[in-house]
C-alpha cells in the first residue's frame, strides 16, 4: 500500500507546478423588493458565523447565500452573517450549530475532524493535485459519503466550497527546502493531522483558533503560520511576516454545514430552497476563490513579502518526508478508504 500512495502522490505533486458573542453584523443580505415582505415574528432566522475576515471569499459565499435564501422564501427565511470570528472561532461555533444556537456556517475539514475523524482523510498531505481534481471527488460519491456522517454528530453538510491550497509565512528566513523547516515554530490549525504533518518536516507546530493569529503572529509567539493565499492577504499577515513559500502542502475543502436542529424545523420547501441557494453560492464562492488565489502573490509581493516556488525536486523531499502521515491515518481511517481516495486523485 505505502509504495502505491507514493506512486500516486509523487504523480499529483509533479503535476502541481504551482503550487473564532459578537456584535451584530457589518453586512446583511440584500432585499428584493419584488418578494412578499414577512414580519419579523414569522421569518426564521439563521445566524451564520464564519472565522473568516468580511473581504474573504467564503465569507462573501455566505452573504451570497443569505441574499439568495431571502428572495426565494419571500423573507420567510432570513440570514445573518457573522464573520471575523465573532460568534467564536471553528470549533466554537460547530458546538454551537450542535447546540443550535448558530444556525450555520463554512469551515475547514480540518477543525470538522475533531467531531467526525474520517474528514481528516481530505486534509491528507499533497493529496489533491488541482482543483478541478478536488471539486470531482468532493461533489462525488466519496465528499457525500462524508457528509453523510454529519448528522450524527448534530449537524447536515450540504456541499463543499474552497477555502484553497495552504502555503507556508514565516518571519525567520525565506524557506526553499524541507531542511529550511526545521525549527520553525508553525501555527497550525487545532487538529492531530496537521500536527503530525509539520513535526514529520521538522517543524514545532503550535494548535491555535485562526481568531488569535495575527496577534500571536505579531508578538512572535509563533515564528510562521500556513494558509489559503486569501486568508494571507485578507487577515493581513504580510504586516507580520516576511516570506511565503507555495507549498501547497494541503488543499482545503469548507464544508458548507447546517445546524440539525434548526434544519428539522424547516418545512420540505424550505429545505428545497436552502439546498439550492447552497449550490448557487458553492459555484459563485469557488469562482471567487480562485480569483483571489491568482491575485494574491502578486500583491504579497508588491507589500514586500518574498515569495519562493518550490522546485520538482523539493516538492518530491517534502512528499517523501510526509510518507508516516499517510502510514498512520490510513491505519485509523480505514485502509480501504484511504486507498479509494487517492485512486480518484489518478
Amino acid at each position: 500500500m505505502k509504495k502505491l500512495m507514493f506512486a500516486s502522490i509523487l504523480a499529483s505533486v509533479v503535476a502541481l507546478t504551482g503550487c473564532g458573542g459578537g456584535n451584530q453584523a457589518t453586512e446583511a443580505p440584500k432585499k428584493d423588493s419584488a418578494a412578499p415582505a414577512a414580519s419579523s415574528a414569522e421569518a426564521k432566522i439563521m445566524k451564520l458565523a464564519v472565522a473568516t475576515n468580511k473581504d474573504r471569499s467564503l465569507t462573501k459565499g455566505l452573504y451570497k447565500f443569505a441574499e439568495i435564501v431571502e428572495k426565494e422564501s419571500g423573507g420567510t427565511l432570513k440570514a445573518q452573517v457573522f464573520p471575523d470570528g465573532q460568534l467564536g472561532g471553528d470549533v466554537q461555533v460547530f458546538e454551537a450549530m450542535k447546540m443550535g444556537s448558530i444556525q450555520g456556517s463554512t469551515m475547514s475539514s480540518g477543525p470538522i475532524a475533531s467531531f467526525v475523524p474520517r474528514f481528516s482523510a481530505l486534509d491528507l498531505p499533497f493529496l489533491f493535485k488541482d482543483e478541478a481534481t478536488a471539486y470531482n471527488i468532493l461533489d462525488g460519491e466519496i465528499g457525500q459519503q462524508l457528509l453523510d456522517e454529519l448528522p450524527a454528530a448534530g449537524i447536515v453538510g450540504l456541499n463543499y466550497w474552497e477555502n484553497g491550497f495552504r502555503h507556508l509565512t514565516n518571519n525567520i528566513k525565506e524557506v526553499k527546502t524541507v531542511e529550511d523547516i526545521k525549527g520553525l515554530k508553525i501555527r497550525t490549525l487545532e487538529n492531530p493531522l496537521h500536527l503530525d504533518m509539520w513535526k514529520e518536516l521538522g517543524a514545532t507546530p503550535t494548535p491555535m483558533a485562526y481568531t488569535e493569529l495575527f496577534t500571536a503572529l505579531e508578538q512572535k509567539v509563533v515564528d510562521g503560520q500556513e494558509n489559503p493565499a486569501g486568508n494571507i492577504t485578507t487577515a493581513k499577515f504580510y504586516e507580520v511576516q516576511k516570506y511565503v513559500t507555495k507549498t501547497g502542502h494541503i488543499y482545503n475543502a469548507s464544508v458548507f454545514m447546517i445546524s440539525k436542529s434548526f434544519w428539522d424545523t424547516l418545512t420540505d420547501a424550505e429545505k428545497e430552497i436552502v439546498t439550492k441557494a447552497a449550490a448557487e453560492a458553492q459555484q459563485y464562492q469557488r469562482e471567487l476563490n480562485q480569483q483571489e488565489s491568482v491575485e494574491a502573490f502578486d500583491f504579497l509581493t508588491k507589500e514586500g513579502m518574498t515569495v519562493t516556488e518550490l522546485s520538482d525536486e523539493e516538492k518530491k523531499k517534502f512528499v517523501e518526508a510526509v510518507q508516516p502521515v499517510y502510514q498512520k491515518y490510513a491505519a485509523q481511517l480505514g485502509e480501504e478508504f484511504v486507498n479509494k481516495l487517492i485512486e480518484s486523485n489518478k
